[in-house]
């Protein structure tokens, strides 16, 4: 120990007496930032300071971004990322207050929705974006084009876009549609799944997997967020946007109405697809990721 003290000292000595000024090491260089691994959890966040959770796949033009649904998160899209990151850059985001989102916000408009997904969208390097919105991830994708103008090359609705030109509900309709969950939100949540949105008789695990899962949600989200997917006027959104905006649907409930949507979308188009319910881009991917292909083609297409 007193060799090396002695060393030290003599070096300092010999650094002072000198002339010259002793050139200082090179800096180190910083260290280069790693991306995270594909399908990471990564964040983004929003203006209002929402810390919006989204995933990366794959690494191709254009980037696929999916929106899920009213009370559904990202793995609702499951069955899509292995088939589609082999060609795009796959992006799933969970809207605010589902899956991995925060929750800390007051306001649960389809707007913010917009600004949710918006967000996700800035942090991703792809220049064109085809956004593909299930349930109330279509009027959520209609509010991320107008926010993602220049970007955003198509929209495709995954079972939605269906009330685009009908007469609003009044205030007394909708309170009607929502009273039922203020009063028992996990028990008419499960309702509504099991017995309105699946075929009967079909899927029974999965409805029943998918109506746990989603009458789990936060009452305080679900609850005012389903009043705004139901006040939400298309028309003034619609005007903002220039881009194909197409629809995949499942043939459960009322047929699709696209002589009354093309008076406002002059090009929409519905692919349906026989036997499925709501949820038909897990129930039988193997025709929906198809059809889901088709309509990137015929966007990605010059006439398109």
């Amino acid at each position: 120990m007193r060799k090396i003290v002695l060393a030290l000292s003599a070096a300092l000595l010999a650094a002072s007496c000198s002339k010259h000024e002793e050139v200082p090491p090179p800096a180190a260089a910083p260290e280069a930032k790693s991306e995270p691994s594909e399908g990471a959890p990564r964040i983004a966040i929003t203006p209002d300071g929402v810390h919006v959770q989204y995933r990366v796949y794959g690494n191709g033009e254009p980037a696929l971004i999916f929106i899920h649904g009213w009370s559904c998160d990202s793995n609702y899209w499951r069955e899509q990322v292995p088939a589609f990151r082999q060609k795009y850059t796959v992006v799933t985001v969970d809207l605010a207050g589902h899956g991995g989102t925060d929750a800390n916000r007051s306001e649960w408009s389809i707007a913010k929705f917009g600004e949710d997904v918006a967000t996700a969208a800035a942090a991703i390097p792809n220049q064109k974006i085809v956004l593909v919105g299930h349930s109330m991830g279509g009027p959520v994708s209609i509010e991320a084009a107008r926010r993602l103008k220049g970007r955003v090359i198509g929209i495709i609705g995954v079972d939605t876009f269906n009330t685009i030109g009908a007469p609003a509900p009044s205030k007394a309709q909708i309170d009607a549609i929502v009273k039922p969950f203020e009063a028992d939100f996990i028990g008419y949540t499960r309702k509504l799944v099991v017995e309105h949105l699946f075929v009967p008789g079909r899927n029974t695990e999965l409805a029943n997997k998918i109506a746990y899962d989603m009458s789990l949600s936060q009452p305080r989200v679900g609850i005012p967020a389903l009043r705004a997917l139901f006040e939400y006027d298309f028309n003034e959104p619609l005007k903002d946007l220039s881009v194909p905006i197409v629809a995949i649907d499942s043939d459960l409930g009322e047929p699709v109405n696209e002589a009354r949507i093309r008076k406002v979308l002059p090009k929409f188009h519905a692919t349906v697809i026989p036997g499925t319910g709501h949820f038909l881009m897990m129930e039988d991917p193997a025709r929906f990721n198809p059809a889901l292909e088709t309509e990137i083609q015929a966007i990605l297409a010059p006439e398109g």
